[in-house]
């Protein structure tokens, strides 16, 4: 696959639209035939982005949009969660691990540690009040190129 192939989705910021993102966009990555392990961690950094998105950047409101891209391109995916937020104060202190904003919700503040993990590359930009994009590549190791 050597052309770029792309998607966008978007969608209103309620809890029970994780599952649908990460199952879409698993959907289409699944075109790179991916490994069972690649997979998973292509759908656990959307559950996260996504949970991120509508816990912390719209504070749990259902009225806000998230908007995922993700594009192919030769073996290799990139991945754009974007909100409009209320955007992170302080990016570093929130990339620590189980740091979280939100002890209340008994969140495990592991969310862009586990994103780092299983990424290649992974980028934040974020302003406050007009909320956080995250950027995630990933090289595939399709199955065919294992079995031969």
């Amino acid at each position: 696959m050597s052309e770029r192939n792309f998607m966008t989705l978007k969608f209103a910021s309620r809890s029970e639209n994780e599952s649908f993102a990460r199952v879409t966009v698993a959907a289409f990555v699944s075109q790179l035939d991916p490994t069972l392990d690649e997979l998973t961690d292509i759908k656990t950094v959307v559950s996260e982005a996504v949970t991120n998105s509508i816990i912390h950047g719209y504070d749990n409101r259902p009225d806000g949009i998230v908007t995922i891209t993700a594009e192919l391109e030769g073996d290799t995916v990139f991945i754009t969660v974007t909100d409009e937020g209320s955007g992170i104060e302080d990016l570093d202190l929130a990339k620590q691990p189980l740091y979280t904003s939100k002890p209340e919700l008994e969140r495990s503040g592991m969310g862009f540690t586990i994103m780092e993990n299983f990424m290649d590359a992974i980028e934040v930009t974020t302003a406050l009040g007009t909320g956080t994009t995250i950027r995630m590549k990933k090289r595939i190791e399709s199955k065919k190129a294992l079995f031969n």
